[in-house]
């Protein structure tokens, strides 16, 4: 079965483009998620590549989609490899496991090389981005204009910011687990965890 996976961080991304890529690819089954790309703990993943067997092709729009960490995507890259599962990036023809079938070691040496240099320049885009957005926040402190993000969601928020607030307070006060608030309500873990603190400090 071929499957496609589209991932973008946050929840106000779009993933349609991705989505349409993917479908034109032939992709069979496709998951998608607004998850952190730092590791491969990400639920959706996860249930994706639980099933996911022998001969089966993932297919992902650019290495940054599959993972955002050199070691973490190697490691993953490996072991799907080992499993006998293809993976194709499409913005990158030459990482199309597919292709070396026949050429005995020359698909592990095209996939070590090509994924040593992208994998390391995503995790230095990546810290790139980190090391702008502390700069700019520590410039905006500076110049005293820095007030952080505003918050959406708390207790003084109104129309259906306030509906969502009650819910996720209503939700983990009968225990529910932050994952399952997050399916419901579609907020980000952290925004979850905040509220979560905001209570437990009251």
């Amino acid at each position: 079965m071929i499957f496609g996976y589209a991932r973008v961080s946050f929840t106000d991304q779009n993933l349609d483009r991705q989505l349409k890529e993917l479908e034109a690819f032939g992709c069979e089954k496709i998951y998608s998620e607004k998850q952190s790309g730092k590791d491969f703990s990400r639920p959706v993943y996860r249930e994706m590549r639980s099933k996911m067997r022998f001969g089966d092709v993932l297919v992902v729009h650019d290495l940054s989609r599959f993972g955002r960490n050199k070691q973490e995507i190697r490691n993953e890259w490996k072991s799907m490899i080992d499993e006998d599962i293809d993976i194709v990036v499409m913005n990158m023809p030459i990482l199309d496991t597919r292709k070396y079938k026949e050429l005995e070691g020359v698909g592990q040496l095209v996939s070590d090389l090509v994924l040593t240099l992208l994998s390391w320049m995503v995790d230095e885009e990546r810290n790139r981005i980190k090391t702008a957005q502390r700069e700019g926040i520590q410039i905006a402190r500076e110049k005293g204009i820095y007030t952080g993000k505003k918050k959406k969601y708390h207790t003084g928020a109104e129309g259906q910011d306030k509906i969502v607030y009650d819910e996720v307070v209503r939700l983990l006060k009968t225990g529910e687990t932050v994952i399952n608030i997050r399916r419901k309500t579609k907020l980000s873990r952290n925004t979850i965890y905040r509220i979560k603190r905001e209570i437990n400090d009251n």
